[in-house]
């Protein structure tokens, strides 16, 4: 694997590429590299942090990990979680103060946002607290980052600040995420390769956590049933992307997330996140995304013999998966399963289910929800901060 920076390697390039991989990464001559190009000549002055800047496109504070929608009390929750400290000692904590982070709202099949909430933070003070902000955009204004929006929430990070039907938190958590990352490699190779998963030496009841202990930082957002636009039964898609502010003044988009896995599983070597999908809208140019994990598919389902028109199977997941952006009924039970997904919940083990998805079989994980039941909370914010 060629040699990173620490503030490029992401949660989600340890999940790639294995955490062994990740974590050796950080070389100590790195990190010494690392640091004086962000520090400056004299190493004690913070240098602009803008998209023109080198290290600008490879901070952890800008790097998705997961996203989560479901009902809440009377309300739907959204969570997006950034930076995960996976890597050790070398993330910088907190949100970038010069990014956007935003949830991206639909409505039935429409292939563009009609509805955007849009959180952005100031400058640590001397806690590691920080000013956050959250603003409602609406019909064309949710397209557009010219926008300014209207100013619904203003607190700090690690507050619950809460008016007009909404409530937002922000701060560090334990990680709900699970998983085992040598189960991971074990389908990579096959995906890539369109050969036949072979889980013979797998032992099940052997996993372990391989994010136990680890911390992100979460956006929480719970919106009121009230809401004009998000009233039960309402259908949606939800995706969230962070943006960074260019010296041009206008504002370039760095991460996407919708459904979990996807990198990890199909785009295992994009560790520098060059692939346009993770730049732009997912309603754009989707259909190449959505024909190339379905030949990926059906190469690895005819060659493990799990479905008798691998093609037809193949096609049937990459419709699911492609537009990368989750459904969710607002009000309904969330799930995220083999057979069923809609919206994700926090307990549900939803790597287990990608993994089983595009191998067209059961891929026992080993691991239940109570792995990461001490990581999530029946009540707002529903996540536990470390």
């Amino acid at each position: 694997m060629t040699t990173q920076s620490p503030m490029n390697v992401t949660r989600r390039v340890a999940i790639r590429t294995g955490l062994n991989a990740a974590l050796s990464a950080l070389s100590l001559s790195a990190l010494r590299a690392d640091e004086l190009s962000y520090y400056g000549k004299e190493g004690n002055s913070r240098m602009s942090h803008h998209l023109d800047t080198p290290l600008a496109a490879q901070n952890g504070q800008l790097y998705i990990d997961d996203l989560y929608v479901f009902s809440g009390d009377g309300s739907t929750v959204f969570i997006m979680d950034v930076n995960s400290n996976i890597t050790g000692v070398h993330v910088k904590p907190g949100f970038h103060p010069e990014a956007r982070y935003e949830f991206k709202v639909r409505f039935d099949t429409a292939n563009f946002e009609e509805l955007t909430y849009r959180v952005s933070f100031g400058e640590p003070d001397s806690a590691g607290r920080q000013v956050m902000r959250l603003h409602a955009l609406t019909g064309k204004e949710a397209l557009e980052d010219s926008a300014a929006g209207t100013l619904v929430l203003e607190g700090r990070t690690g507050e619950p600040i809460s008016a007009g039907g909404a409530r937002l938190w922000a701060g560090r958590i334990a990680d709900p995420f699970y998983i085992d990352l040598s189960l991971l490699e074990k389908i990579q190779g096959p995906i890539k390769n369109g050969t036949a998963i072979d889980l013979s030496s797998w032992g099940p009841e052997n996993a372990k956590n391989s994010f136990a202990g680890t911390m992100v930082e979460s956006i929480v957002l719970e919106v009121s049933h009230q809401h004009p636009q998000l009233k039960p039964d309402a259908r949606i898609g939800v995706w969230c992307v962070t943006k960074l502010a260019t010296d041009a003044g206008g504002w370039r988009q760095i991460n996407q997330g919708g459904h979990p896995m996807i990198w990890p599983i199909f785009w295992p070597d994009d560790t520098h996140f060059t692939f346009p999908a993770n730049t732009d809208s997912p309603f754009k140019g989707f259909e190449a995304e959505r024909e190339h994990i379905a030949q990926h598919i059906a190469a690895v389902v005819a060659a493990s013999g799990t479905s008798g028109d691998p093609q037809g199977y193949a096609h049937t997941v990459a419709r699911e998966l492609f537009p990368d952006v989750l459904s969710y009924t607002v009000g309904t039970p969330a799930i995220y399963g083999f057979a069923a997904r809609n919206g994700r919940p926090l307990a549900d083990n939803a790597p287990e289910a990608m993994l089983s998805l595009v191998a067209g079989t059961a891929v026992p994980s080993g691991l239940k929800p109570s792995v990461a039941k001490n990581q999530r909370h029946d009540k707002f914010p529903y996540v536990v901060p470390a």
